[in-house]
């Protein structure tokens, strides 16, 4: 509960087994930082197949993470200004951007060995950066499964029915998982 004000994510899991794509809810009580969600994504996994993780906030925005096997994982995101205002969305849309989130701790403490907390200019920092407006990461994420970065950016309310009924994923499991 953030303020009086309850927010609502809605998360599930799709992964790709030898009889086709199954879904399952998950839950992000556990989840604190994008390496908890990955690795709640590669424990759904069989033999290292794709799995994606899917989270939506209020019809306000929805992410994808793709996993395959080891590999470095794969995000989009469909609204990164919105995303960046919410804890789960700002995890990923901190990782797209390059942002350490414990930086904002180093900035409270004189840490960096500059004079009199003046900050160091000589790197521009990553955090500087403003969030973009509209989707943000790798749009073609999706592109092998059958279904483009056109097709993936006009999405919008229920994308995750659009993804799974894409990828012939069983209407009763995602319904289940609803």
């Amino acid at each position: 509960m953030t303020s009086g004000r309850v927010t609502v994510y809605f998360a599930a899991l799709l992964a790709r087994t030898a009889e086709g794509w199954e879904a399952s809810d998950t839950e992000l009580d556990d989840v604190e930082t994008l390496t908890d969600l990955i690795e709640l994504a590669r424990l759904a996994a069989k033999d290292d197949d794709t799995v994606l993780a899917f989270i939506e906030h209020e019809d306000a925005w929805f992410g994808v993470v793709r996993v395959d096997g080891e590999d470095d994982p794969h995000i989009y995101v469909s609204d990164a200004a919105a995303a960046a205002r919410t804890s789960y969305g700002s995890m990923l849309t901190d990782e797209l951007l390059g942002r350490d989130p414990d930086d904002d701790l180093d900035s409270l403490v004189d840490l960096d060995g500059t004079e009199d907390g003046e900050p160091d200019r000589d790197d521009e920092d990553a955090d500087d950066a403003p969030v973009p407006i509209g989707p943000l990461g790798d749009a073609d994420i999706l592109a092998d499964l059958g279904m483009d970065e056109k097709e993936l950016k006009a999405l919008d309310g229920d994308a995750l029915e659009s993804i799974a009924e894409m990828l012939g994923c069983s209407m009763e499991g995602l319904e289940a998982v609803r």
